[in-house]
């Protein structure tokens, strides 16, 4: 009885655990959800409000919104272009490693553009704008030689691939389409079968033609008297 009641309670404590765990873990992807969907819907506002100081702002204002809107850009489409990648082709792992090395330098960009869009001294920005141009765009080239990288890769693939199977596509509908060889090939195939079971077969042995009997078993033959023939004497007889 105890021993019944301590399995219980064990089977009754990993019940427990158990669903405590997968509480904790939903708990845990459902937040991980709102969060992304949160910095999504930042990214977005924040996205938009670059473009629109890009067409409606002039001077440093301007430039700076519209550095950050491109490094932005390129570097967003470049990671979802290398995630999606990775996921049919292992080789791109290393690319990302590297795309992860180089969104290091372009989130310090970022943040240095952005706060010298807060910077009152417009004169002092306007001086670091050749150097902010020529960092961003060579974060921005780096990116895009990655980003076409992969996407020349994965077309030349789906390419190569595209090519094997048309090869064996025509050589299927050739096959499909050769109906005039293949009745020939079987005949010929089923007379050589029926004359290699003739050779093959015994030649039967013709039954001898009956002979006559012995003359000696043959019974007399009748002496045939015609009617002009005389009677044999009895003395001839004797």
């Amino acid at each position: 009885m105890e021993a019944a009641l301590i399995i219980f309670a064990l089977m009754l404590l990993t019940v427990v655990g158990l669903g405590a765990y997968l509480t904790v873990k939903a708990v845990g992807a459902a937040k991980r959800g709102v969060e992304r969907t949160v910095a999504q819907a930042r990214r977005s506002v924040e996205d938009t409000t670059l473009r629109a100081k890009s067409f409606g702002q002039v001077g440093v204002a301007g430039a700076l919104a519209q550095l950050r809107l491109d490094l932005r850009t390129s570097m967003r489409a470049t990671q979802q272009a290398l995630a999606e990648g990775a996921q049919t082709d292992a080789s791109l792992r290393e690319s990302l490693g590297l795309f992860e090395r180089l969104s290091t330098h372009g989130h310090e960009l970022d943040g240095e553009l952005k706060r010298l869009e807060q910077e009152p001294d417009r004169q002092r920005t306007a001086e670091l704008l050749p150097d902010l141009r020529e960092r961003a765009a060579k974060i921005i080239q780096a990116a895009d030689s990655l980003r076409w990288a992969a996407r020349d890769r994965a077309r030349r693939f789906a390419e190569d691939e595209m090519s094997l199977l048309s090869e064996q596509i025509e050589m299927e509908s050739g096959a499909l389409r050769d109906w005039s060889r293949e009745p020939v090939d079987d005949l010929a195939a089923a007379a050589a079968e029926w004359d290699a079971a003739q050779a093959a077969a015994p030649t039967p042995t013709p039954n001898p033609t009956p002979t006559s009997p012995p003359a000696a078993l043959n019974p007399p033959t009748p002496t045939m008297q015609y009617p002009w023939q005389k009677a044999p004497r009895p003395e001839s007889a004797g």
